[in-house]
Formats: C-alpha cells, sequence, structure tokens
C-alpha cells in the first residue's frame, strides 16, 4: 500500500503509552443489591362492578356498560363464580364488569 500523493504517512508511529489496565484494582460488586421501586402512580382498576336491579339481564347490563346488548358474554364470562345460566341473575347480586375490549 503506497502513499497516496498529498495525504500524510503515519505507518511508522508508535505509541508511547503504557497500559496500566493490568494494574488497576478490579471493581467489586459483591455488596450491590437490587430493588425495584416506581414512583408511577397504580394503574386505575380496569373491572368495574354492577349492583343487579330488580328488571335486569346481562343484554341490559351489557348495553349500558358497553352500548352493545350483544356484548353481554363477557360479563357472563367474568362472573361464571356465581352464574351458572346468562338468563339467571337475582336483584342485590354484586357482577364484575370487565373493561370494553
Amino acid at each position: 500500500m503506497g502513499n497516496e500523493t498529498g495525504k500524510p504517512d503515519f505507518s511508522n508511529v508508535q505509541s508511547s503509552v503504557k497500559s496500566t489496565a493490568a494494574d488497576a484494582p478490579k471493581a467489586d460488586f459483591s455488596n450491590v443489591e437490587s430493588h425495584v421501586a416506581s414512583t408511577a402512580p397504580d394503574a386505575p382498576s380496569t373491572e368495574q362492578t354492577y349492583t343487579v336491579q330488580s328488571g335486569d339481564n346481562l343484554s341490559k347490563i351489557a348495553k349500558h356498560f358497553y352500548g352493545n346488548a350483544n356484548a353481554w358474554h363477557p360479563i357472563f364470562d367474568a362472573n361464571r363464580d356465581q352464574l351458572s345460566n346468562p338468563d339467571v341473575i337475582k336483584p342485590g347480586q354484586v357482577l364484575k364488569i370487565p373493561a370494553k375490549s
């Protein structure tokens, strides 16, 4: 590789700095502890509840919360612990209303 015209030739430059990395003490991280904390506020609950009133049915409740009476399935699924039949709900029951998906 020849020297191009007008460009300096640094091929013979040598460093005079001696590395002291081998002499430097190694960092000791044996006492480092980790923890996680957040200053962000807790996320708002995405689940509401609704107390069944006389004359209610899952379609009426879905229409109220989701704007669509046919969207009753998520309410039924979220409340299978207390509902075995989507056509049978009782006044006073407190139903979980999942967030609209």
